[in-house]
């Protein structure tokens, strides 16, 4: 039995395809199918069931589709210790790189290195693509790379992220738009932009983000394309065009003031550069090892290969520590590791097997409701979900497109979830509860709790307003009034629980607001009822519009107030990761108004709502000094439901959320794998 023969069997075992199992392999169909009919005398067994054009693999095929690689690491193992040994005995280490990497980041990496180890030799060789990386890689002519493609989905290679790498809109310091702090790639289609050429990784992940968000560069017609940087250099400063590329880049134009970096709304979030070493070689599995391979092994007895990996370990913990230091200094992000952008997968070519299919995700969200933003408005605005979505293995070809639909309430959004015309819904507590109730006709819940979005511990963001001539003072004095309220909201849930803890529940009378007209402009209808309550941020906004005050006392029980995350159970059960994608995409946008300055200022202009109001409702983190109402939170709290629940059951008209089965509604496992 030959090595080989068993990688042409791995190749066409994982696709069950021999013609694509011969273009991955560069073998004519014949070559592989005469390799597997070989492979089978020898073992004396088919490896495959022949289903007229299909295959399946027989009992003995799965085993060795299981074990083979086994045996290709073996092989990978032998042959690159050999080359471990050659190259420590020489001193050499050749390095890989693509362009904006050679003229970044790496710089002051070697030259740490070359002060550490002087007696060793490094040669660096850029590449002009990353496939010229892999080819240069595979074939033994470098011995690491680095870039900012993603080859993790590359069976021959080991990737680890090792940096991050953030992406830019580039302009002349003169430009018109070069006082602008945050900008989106749908605004800029009809400038004019200079890029690098195709090959280029920068252009690349341009391209993936596009093709995520609907777009391509057919979208912009007045485009041009150069092949060195120099080039896009002075199309930038002397013909004021456009230009993307990464944070390594343009690092002395920027700091020289010819040329300014501005953020894309769409590259919010850094990506990762990625270090690559034929897989099977150790040297990679020392780099996430935490304990250094000092305590088995002394510096002198690492290959120069080894040297490099060890430095670049003690480099990130060094970065690790500066970002806590200098995080502490501020806050303590509730979000401990950094969330990425993926980076595009290479690939030497592309196929897809699979039948087209296209999904449709119609969400309910609340854009004006400022706790709730960061699993909507945000997610929406920097395109964050059409990131995450899954594309490879069944996703492979699939389309998807993305309905958001904003309100006011969450009335609306629990119908929608009901009817089936919504997939996923963003509620407060109340509507939240509302939307886990059994269906009348099958007994069985049409959603899934799976992620919370925001949390009050003390039940602040809902509250009761009165105009400012009123006689109200207390709680007490409302008996006998009308009091207008969002009807099925998180503030009709806190009134009714407020209201019967008072024993005024029969002694007022609750109107529905016209939530329409309180959004608009804010202006609460003076004449409509003698009260009024609301969520935040709009009870907060109407006092400060000066025509209402607050009611101190009103809310007597103190329950926590919080907002959720839920699907249709039929997104949860057919598409589980389309569900994880959501979930990836809120906890993305939690850390991007987390560890972003410039994060609520952004969502105050989206909103058009005051910076400090912003700020005053939604923190990124758990500060008992910071005085946010609501807090970034994705762990699901079963006691405060249960509370909720307990309390509102007693209410008339709500006895049937004693129905909620909470350990089928509620689905951490998304939270989980996400």
């Amino acid at each position: 039995m030959e090595v080989y023969q068993i990688r042409v069997f791995l190749e066409v075992a994982r696709h069950l395809s021999f013609t694509e199992a011969s273009d991955i392999l560069n073998l004519t169909q014949p070559a592989v199918s005469a390799k597997i009919k070989s492979l089978e005398t020898e073992i004396g067994t088919p490896l495959f069931h022949r289903l007229g054009r299909k295959i399946q693999l027989t009992d003995v095929g799965e085993f060795l589709l299981e074990n083979g690689p086994k045996l290709i690491d073996i092989e990978n193992d032998l042959f690159q210790e050999i080359e471990h040994i050659k190259k420590g005995k020489s001193g050499i280490l050749k390095i890989g790189c693509t362009s904006e990497i050679a003229n970044g980041w790496l710089p002051a990496k070697l030259f740490t290195y070359r002060q550490k180890y002087p007696h060793l030799q490094l040669q660096c060789h850029v590449f002009d693509s990353a496939e010229l990386l892999y080819r240069s890689l595979t074939n033994s002519e470098i011995d690491v790379g680095f870039t900012d493609i993603n080859f993790s989905d590359v069976a021959e290679i080991s990737a680890i992220e090792i940096a991050s790498i953030h992406y830019s809109l580039f302009v002349s310091a003169t430009h018109p738009l070069a006082s602008k702090k945050w900008l989106s790639l749908t605004d800029l289609k009809q400038h004019y932009w200079v890029l690098m050429n195709s090959e280029a990784p920068s252009r690349k992940v341009l391209e993936a983000r596009l093709a995520e968000i609907g777009l391509s560069l057919n979208d912009f017609p007045h485009l041009e394309t150069v092949d060195t940087a120099s080039l896009m250099r002075t199309y930038m400063t002397q013909g004021a065009y456009l230009g993307f590329a990464s944070n390594f880049e343009f690092q002395l134009e920027c700091q020289s003031g010819s040329l300014v970096a501005i953020s894309l709304q769409e590259f919010a979030l850094s990506g990762n550069v990625f270090l690559l070493m034929p897989k099977g070689i150790s040297d990679v599995n020392d780099l996430n090892n935490n304990k250094s391979s000092k305590s088995s092994r002394t510096i002198s007895d690492l290959t120069p290969v080894q040297k490099l990996v060890e430095l670049l370990k003690n480099d990130q913990s060094d970065d690790q520590q500066d970002d806590q230091t200098n995080q502490q200094k501020t806050f303590v992000p509730r979000i401990n590791n950094a969330i990425h952008m993926r980076s595009p997968s290479f690939a030497l070519r592309s196929s897809n097997s699979h039948r087209p299919e296209t999904i449709t995700l119609s969400i309910g969200i609340q854009n004006g409701t400022i706790p709730s933003v960061t699993a909507g408005l945000i997610i929406q605005r920097l395109e964050l979900l059409s990131h995450f979505l899954p594309k490879d293995g069944r996703y492979s070809g699939t389309k998807f497109k993305i309905e958001w639909q904003n309100f006011a309430t969450g009335a609306p959004i629990v119908t929608g979830l009901d009817s089936g015309k919504l997939n996923i819904g963003i509620l407060g507590d109340y509507p939240l509860l509302l939307s886990a109730l059994p269906n009348v006709e099958t007994d069985k819940c049409n959603t899934r709790l799976v992620s919370f979005v925001s949390s009050n511990p003390d039940g602040s963001g809902n509250a009761f307003i009165v105009p400012n001539q009123s006689k109200v003072e207390t709680i007490a004095d409302l008996r006998g009034q009308v009091i207008a309220v969002p009807l099925r909201s998180s503030a009709h849930g806190m009134v009714m629980r407020s209201l019967q803890a008072a024993n005024l529940l029969d002694d007022v009378e609750l109107i529905s607001l016209d939530h329409i007209q309180a959004v608009r402009g804010f202006n609460f209808p003076l004449h409509l009822a003698d009260s009024y309550a609301h969520f935040a941020p709009f009870h907060d906004v109407a006092c400060r519009c000066g025509k209402f005050r607050h009611l101190t006392d009103a809310n007597l029980d103190d329950l926590p107030s919080f907002y959720g995350v839920v699907v249709n159970h039929d997104l949860a059960d057919r598409y589980p990761e389309v569900v994880i994608a959501y979930v990836q995409s809120l906890k993305a946008a939690q850390y991007w108004y987390d560890t972003t300055p410039s994060a609520p200022a952004q969502v105050a202009q989206w909103t058009r709502l005051e910076l400090d109001l912003v700020t005053e409702i939604l923190n990124g983190s758990y500060q008992t000094e910071q005085p946010a109402r609501f807090f970034s939170e994705t762990v699901i709290r079963p006691d405060w439901l249960k509370l909720h629940i307990d309390q509102l059951s007693k209410i008339p008209d709500n006895e049937n959320l004693t129905k909620i089965n909470l350990e089928q509604w509620i689905q951490p496992e998304f939270l989980k794998q996400s």
